[in-house]
């Protein structure tokens, strides 16, 4: 375990801060490589299971905490709620590897913000990073479809029709496109407004839906059938 206590909290402008959660002290390294050479990004510290994850992030205020499925003590399955229960709640992406899609549903559904394959390269690594900090969802593409999937045999609709019903015109447009994965920004070029005015839309979806986050409203529009 390693605390960066010295660090400064982020604000305005500064850059993103993240927190390392991984049982594997190589897969630590790798991944602290990668972001420190990367602009505007700073470790802030690393964790060898997901209590010290969580006590590290109280203490440092991380914008993102890479959390790894499988650890000892508490692994990163337990370690989510209480990290999203922070104040503030950092962004939690679930560092896994391909066929452990039934832990990344898991995950999903306890608040974290998406996904990452471990084999994934540096710069989709990088990408992630800021995507989770802008509060936007991180799918690792070769996971989504399954997850998905997984997703949809998981029960019928009609719940999750109920739940849509609510929404205006707009907010199932929006909806839609989280279930295509877009990011603010591009849902913004594609309807012709403000990031900002996008933003508040999210907000409002996630509050008529009783979604945690943009990830689990993804799947809501897929188990909707809101996707064609």
């Amino acid at each position: 375990m390693t605390d960066y206590a010295n660090s400064a909290v982020s604000g305005p402008g500064s850059a993103i801060r993240v927190l390392l959660a991984d049982d594997e002290e190589m897969v630590r390294h790798g991944v602290r490589l990668i972001l420190r050479h990367a602009e505007g990004i700073e470790v802030v510290g690393e964790a060898a299971n997901g209590a010290e994850a969580v006590r590290l992030a109280a203490g440092d205020r991380p914008d993102v905490v890479l959390l790894d499925v499988r650890m000892p003590v508490l692994d990163g399955l337990a370690a989510v709620e209480p990290l999203t229960a922070l104040d503030p709640a950092p962004q939690v992406v679930m560092l896994t590897t391909f066929g452990d899609e039934e832990n990344v549903l898991r995950a999903l559904r306890a608040g974290a913000t998406g996904f990452l394959l471990k084999d994934e390269g540096p710069q989709e690594l990088i990408r992630a990073v800021r995507a989770a900090a802008a509060g936007d969802a991180v799918l690792s593409p070769g996971v989504t479809g399954t997850v998905v999937r997984r997703m949809l045999s998981g029960g019928g609709p009609p719940v999750q029709d109920r739940r849509v019903a609510g929404l205006t015109d707009r907010e199932r447009e929006v909806l839609v496109m989280l279930g295509e994965g877009l990011s603010n920004l591009e849902i913004g070029g594609r309807l012709g407004i403000g990031v900002g005015t996008v933003k508040t839309h999210v907000g409002s979806i996630l509050g008529k839906t009783g979604c945690g986050s943009r990830v689990q409203a993804a799947l809501l529009a897929h188990q909707a059938g809101l996707m064609g």
